[in-house]
This record gives structure tokens, sequence and C-alpha cells, in this order.
């Protein structure tokens, strides 16, 4: 289900990391229903069914390729293999990332390691890949987040040091890269209606009774986030219609909510000098 090779009147071209769910797979589907070349990457290509599926049922054509993004020979594989086949990158959306619940005394720093290197280093690896192309045509970087990347939170320490890693060093990328032609914005989803929960990876009842003086804590937590997720998710199509306006946009913003839910939350954060308002909100979660 690839795309054929670039026309006389080459169509703009977006890769996509973390495809095979989620958000990722909903922003190929979305990028290619808008017109653009979309290269629709993940770590096992094995796991492309439910993508395949969605394009098919879409309507559109996408061209599905291999990229682990904390494999530095994979992502440049991938990169110069888009621009030999059809010339230009004119946009790279950062999606693919993994999901963590742990918490420093039950946990390796190890564990944090491997936390930060698929969710920040990979990133990186991937945007280091891309920028080149990117000035070339005055393209876009688009990372999506999490709240998480805003505002800390209880047993996902890992998770939101590596988001709020992302967020500071695209904040600090995004005038350097402005400079030479290229936008940089972020996506902050909050709860998201996706397989992303469930690829966390644990026996979260087993953790739970493992968590010793932690235990009645991280239960709380995990009743709170679950109904959270039951009760409130957007869908993966409605957040990835931010990752369309950071794609589309004129003049996109750097920093893209995807509800009105998380705009509240993150505002928290962003209006709070001293930090009482999200360490006291924060507290009530496993309190």
């Amino acid at each position: 289900m690839s795309t054929t090779a670039a026309s006389a009147t080459p169509a703009r071209t977006v890769l996509i990391t973390g495809t095979s769910s989620g958000i990722g797979l909903a922003a190929a589907i979305a990028a290619a229903r808008a017109g653009w070349r979309t290269i629709a990457t993940l770590r096992d290509t094995g796991r492309a069914d439910a993508l395949r599926k969605a394009a098919v049922e879409a309507g559109v054509e996408l061209d599905v390729r291999q990229l682990d993004v904390v494999d530095e020979a994979s992502v440049a594989a991938a990169v110069e293999g888009v621009i030999a086949d059809y010339g230009r990158l004119d946009a790279v959306v950062n999606n693919a990332g993994a999901g963590h619940v742990g918490t420093l005394e039950l946990e390796s720093v190890a564990d944090v390691r491997e936390v930060m290197e698929v969710n920040f280093f990979g990133v990186l690896n991937v945007s280091k890949a891309a920028l080149p192309h990117l000035r070339a045509t005055g393209g876009r970087l688009i990372t999506v987040t999490s709240v998480g990347g805003v505002i800390g939170q209880p047993f996902n320490e890992a998770y939101c040091a590596a988001k709020f890693a992302v967020e500071g060093y695209m904040e600090s990328l995004a005038p350097v890269a402005g400079a030479v032609g290229v936008s940089v914005s972020v996506i902050e989803p909050g709860a998201v209606a996706t397989e992303f929960v469930n690829n966390i990876g644990l026996d979260l009842e087993a953790r739970i009774a493992a968590a010793g003086p932690y235990s009645d804590a991280l239960r709380r937590y995990v009743e709170r986030t679950v109904g959270q997720f039951l009760n409130g998710a957007q869908t993966p199509a409605g957040a990835a219609e931010s990752v369309m306006e950071a794609l589309t946009a004129d003049r996109p913003a750097f920093r893209i909510q995807t509800s009105q839910w998380a705009r509240d939350f993150t505002g928290t954060k962003l209006a709070d000098r001293d930090g009482s308002a999200v360490v006291g909100m924060t507290g009530t979660w496993v309190a």
C-alpha cells in the first residue's frame, strides 16, 4: 500500500512515527485525507494490520515503513529512503512513545533511562535526521508530548521527566529552528482512548501488591486514572485534529492542547507561579 514515486508536482510529504495505533494511526489517516503524501512508520511493521485496515476504510494510501526511534541507523535509513523516493520532506510528526508507571524507590535507574531513551532521545534522533530536509522545504517539526510534559503526575515520574525534557528541548529549539525557516510545535493530549494505556505492559494488581509502603497511594492513583479514561477520554481522531492544526495552519502555535480539558489542566501549571496549585491538586490523587 505504497504511494508512487514523486510526480511532476510533488505532494507535500510528512513522516509520522508510532502509527500502529492511537494518535499516530489517526494522524496518518487524517494527513492522507488532507492530501499529504504520508509516510507512516512503526517499529514493527508486523503490527501494521490496524493501520492498513484503517487506510482501506478511509480510501487513502499510505507508505508504511519501518522506523525504530531508538536505533539511529533505522532512523537514518527511513529518512534517507523518503528523500531518495520522493525528493523532499515537508513535515515530521514525532508520535512514537511508551508509557510507564513506577516510582523511584521501586525501580532501577536503568528503568528510568529506558523510558528517557524512547520518549526523549528517540524524538531527538528523528528530529536531528529530519532537520536538514525540513530546512530545505521550510517545513514543520511537530512532537506529540502530553499534559504530563507540563504537570508532573504521581507514579509517572520517569514518563513525565521524559515529556518535560521534550517540552523544554523543543521550546528552546523553536526560535533557533524558526531562524532557518522550520516551524516547531508540541501537541499536548490529555486522556486519550487508545491502546497506549494497555501498552504500559504491567499487571497493575501485581504491581500494587508489590508496592509495599506505596501500595495504598498506587491503588488510589490507579482507581482515579482508570476512571478518568473510562469517563472522559478523548478519541484518537479528536487528538489528531490538533496534529493537523500544527501541520496546516499558516502560523501554528508552539503549544497546542488537544481538548478543553487539556487546556484547563495545563493552565493550572502555566498560571501557577509558586507551584502550590499543581502540588495541591496532584496530592489529592494519592491522599
